[in-house]
């Protein structure tokens, strides 16, 4: 059917640029940030719309504050409510509170500690129900029914959409060369907005759309598919199981395609922006990154422009991820060294593990081990080295030396 005998989108370019003007002022006006090195990395042109640096880190600020915004008197006095696995979550408590406008939030149990914490800083009522965000949104819907609040849907409303959709109208600002924008899909409010105001103004540009592997529900769904989604991504911002109505049609309009990564790839692109950004993203908002790394041929040599839409992750996740990082690059190996039981000897490995410049982390000692000589000890050892010919160097020294290891 011709563009001109199809339906009109429930949101245009004139209602973005209507929200652009609510937000003036109101949110930060972000960074578009070209990255040399993660070009070099990937093979295609990367530009990085830092989202992150909002006050709450992440982009949802700018559809919430748009429809609080548009709130009737009776509305803002009653006050709101929203399910939220966070981001959401804070950028309603945020601007509800600026506003004066009552808030409360549905969060799953399974809701990171640092977004809990935070949206309660902002003044909002927190309500845990829930293993999924979906469970979290029934009873949302509940509470709602109940004490006569208005829901605040985090993205298959227009208003929502139209806020997010002023990344684009700032991307393409700053960078009209961009002819490619990669973007985490959840529900699809964020992907939904920036297509509409990105194909209004550049009609030739791509849109990609990112899905975490374990929460493919938008790519099923545009192909006209059920699938199974579930499990524990780092990606909880975007494991959403159904997608919206109005997002999915605009979806089915304006977005060229979407991809999906696998965790190792997010765990990637986690650790390539604060290794080589100097910057912090959660799963979600290091999606984007992470199509580049899992597909690269779909993006070499293009000038992309990827969202990192949000930067609250939980600290000892990152801690984790980081570490994680070292080991599948093998500068953190762990050895084992099987000897006699005798003074010394560990003071002997570990001389030639400094001489040869690694440094040991941490040491088990264990000589009950029936694979063990009576006689003999074993030493579990972790070791940092620098890289994999690094960690390959220290094992052949201990070999030489008369004790060779096994890696573990």
């Amino acid at each position: 059917m011709p563009d001109s005998q199809l339906p009109e989108l429930p949101v245009t370019l004139a209602d973005i640029q209507a929200a652009a003007k609510v937000l003036e002022g109101n949110i930060e006006r972000t960074e578009l940030a070209h990255s040399r090195t993660l070009s070099a990395i990937t093979g295609a042109e990367v530009w990085i719309k830092l989202e992150n640096r909002q006050y709450t880190a992440a982009f949802k600020e700018r559809g919430a504050l748009n429809k609080l915004a548009k709130l009737s008197d009776n509305e803002k006095k009653y006050g709101v409510i929203a399910a939220s696995a966070g981001n959401h979550a804070q950028g309603v408590a945020y601007h509800a509170r600026r506003l004066g406008i009552p808030a409360t939030i549905v969060m799953p149990l399974t809701t990171p500690f640092n977004k809990v914490e935070h949206t309660r800083d902002h003044g909002a009522r927190v309500l845990l129900e829930g293993m999924t965000f979906d469970e979290a949104k029934a009873h949302a819907y509940d509470v709602c029914k109940r004490e006569g609040l208005t829901f605040v849907h985090p993205f298959d409303d227009a208003d929502i959409i139209a806020g997010q959709g002023t990344i684009a109208l700032e991307m393409l600002a700053d960078n009209p060369a961009l002819d490619t924008l990669v973007i985490p899909i959840g529900g699809g409010g964020l992907i939904a907005g920036i297509a509409i105001a990105a194909k209004a103004l550049k009609p030739e540009i791509r849109i990609i759309g990112v899905q975490a592997a374990m929460y493919p529900a938008m790519h099923a769904a545009l192909r006209g598919k059920t699938t199974k989604t579930g499990g524990a991504t780092i990606a909880e911002g975007i494991a959403v199981r159904d997608v919206g109505e109005v997002t999915r049609q605009i979806c089915e309009r304006l977005v060229d395609d979407i991809v999906l990564v696998e965790e190792e790839h997010l765990e990637r692109a986690i650790t390539l922006f604060v290794e080589v950004e100097k910057t912090i993203a959660e799963g979600a908002g290091a999606a984007g990154l992470a199509a580049l790394l899992a597909h690269p041929s779909r993006f070499y040599g293009r000038k992309v422009g990827l969202v990192l839409c949000g930067g609250n992750i939980d600290t000892r996740l990152l801690a984790s991820v980081l570490t994680r990082a070292l080991v599948r690059e093998n500068r953190l190996a762990r050895i084992r060294i099987v000897g006699d039981d005798r003074p010394g000897l560990l003071a002997l490995v570990s001389k030639i593990i400094g001489d040869n410049g690694a440094n040991i982390m941490e040491v088990s000692h264990n000589r009950i081990a029936l694979d063990v000589p009576a006689k003999g000890a074993e030493f579990d050892i972790l070791m940092e080295t620098r890289d994999s010919q690094h960690t390959q160097e220290v094992i052949d020294a201990l070999a030489q030396a008369g004790y060779p290891p096994r890696a573990i």
